[in-house]
């Protein structure tokens, strides 16, 4: 499956947030950076949580990352 990572700064209190997005950039996930468990589980990609998050870890914020799952 081939998805689309994008990560979004936050600004003062606003936290920052990852946006999942599938192979036709329909909105599958928005989370804070801090927080993805319940987002990741409730699309059924909980097994898949570190493997992402290594791959937010890393990528620029404003950047989109494509990803093959």
């Amino acid at each position: 499956m081939m998805m689309y990572v994008i990560k979004v700064k936050g600004i003062a209190k606003i936290p920052s947030y990852v946006q999942l997005r599938d192979d036709k950039f329909t909105l599958l996930a928005y989370f804070r950076i801090d927080r993805p468990e319940k987002a990741l589980e409730k699309i059924g990609l909980g097994d898949k949580s570190d493997y992402i998050m290594e791959i937010i870890q890393d990528q620029p914020f404003g950047k989109v990352v494509e990803i093959e799952l």
